[in-house]
């Protein structure tokens, strides 16, 4: 049950310890937390430093969340990795939960689970929208795996490249759980990069789906 936390941090001096201080509270506390921080222009690192969180903090040059959590997932060093988004927060028992579905269904590569949206500035109060969290913020898998499905490319605008991460994953044949119960918060948090709706970044979108596309047809083109 040891396992790494692979933080991807981008101008995230607002929210950052609040999701530290949830990933340290957690039942079953991590082996290591790893933020990277891709490029800030703001106050990021000193808020990290002073957050009373023990971390291992790493700086890059800006290059897109899916290269600071490939970073991530190079320099973890436990059996299993967990990512949160920086300005997201789990819930105590979150990874507690995941380790007990892996052991009752053990050929899982990963867990996720349910979670639910709160709006900055505001306490959560239940109240706010559920989905399946197929995202970095809830997902614990095991590490030979995601190395194995190689880096998390940025498309252009970076936007969905956890939904092309999953979607290799899945190709290549890992089986992927979901727990049916909020475990973790997504934070609404305007001028964040997954707030609303952008017409250039959700073109992300359509080059996932495109990539996904060739890929088959590879792989058909293979089978032929």
């Amino acid at each position: 049950m040891s396992y790494s936390v692979v933080i991807p941090a981008w101008n995230a001096a607002r929210t950052i310890a609040e999701t530290l201080r949830s990933v340290a509270a957690q039942t079953v506390p991590p082996a290591e937390i790893i933020v990277v921080d891709d490029g800030s222009t703001d106050e990021t690192e000193a808020v990290t430093r002073q957050s009373g969180v023990p971390v291992r903090y790493v700086r890059q040059d800006n290059s897109g969340p899916g290269s600071a959590t490939t970073r991530g997932f190079a320099l973890a060093r436990a059996p299993f990795i967990a990512t949160v988004d920086a300005d997201d927060l789990w819930l105590g028992d979150k990874i507690e939960r995941q380790f007990r579905r892996l052991e009752e269904a053990p050929q899982l590569a990963a867990v996720f689970t349910q979670w639910r949206t709160f709006r900055h500035g505001e306490p959560d109060d239940g109240t706010g929208k559920v989905t399946p969290g197929w995202s970095r913020t809830t997902m614990l898998f095991r590490s030979q795996v995601a190395l194995s499905v190689g880096p998390v490319i940025d498309p252009p605008g970076n936007r969905g490249e956890m939904v092309d991460w999953l979607g290799r994953a899945r190709e290549d044949g890992h089986q992927l759980g979901m727990i049916d119960e909020v475990l973790a918060l997504r934070r609404i948090l305007p001028g964040s990069m997954s707030y609303g709706r952008d017409p250039e970044r959700d073109r992300s979108y359509l080059e996932v789906a495109r990539m996904a596309m060739l890929r088959r047809k590879l792989k058909n083109a293979g089978q032929g």
